[in-house]
């Protein structure tokens, strides 16, 4: 029997890309000293999970402080947006 403490199971799968994302990818794993580009894909996607579930605790924590302000907070809030949506535009 085996058992493979901390053992981190990985699969194959196939994406698409473009040739030019390709030449890049085995570009700068060639610059780190690496055979292929498998773990700069497994490195983008861990940072693109990451910034995901940032993001989506950034909402959450936003929508959970809705309506918290009141009167006169809530005025000149409201209308500090409306000066900066102006200036966008």
């Amino acid at each position: 029997m085996h058992v493979h403490a901390g053992y981190v199971c990985t699969m194959r799968t196939t994406i698409e890309m473009t040739d030019e994302q390709r030449a890049k990818l085995l570009q700068l794993a060639a610059k780190r000293g690496m055979k292929g580009f498998s773990a700069l894909v497994q490195e983008a996607l861990d940072e693109y999970l990451r910034a995901m579930h940032d993001k989506d605790s950034e909402v959450q924590a936003a929508l959970a402080v809705r309506g918290s302000l009141k009167g006169k907070e809530a005025e000149q809030l409201a209308e500090a947006c409306r000066r900066v949506r102006e200036d966008w535009r």
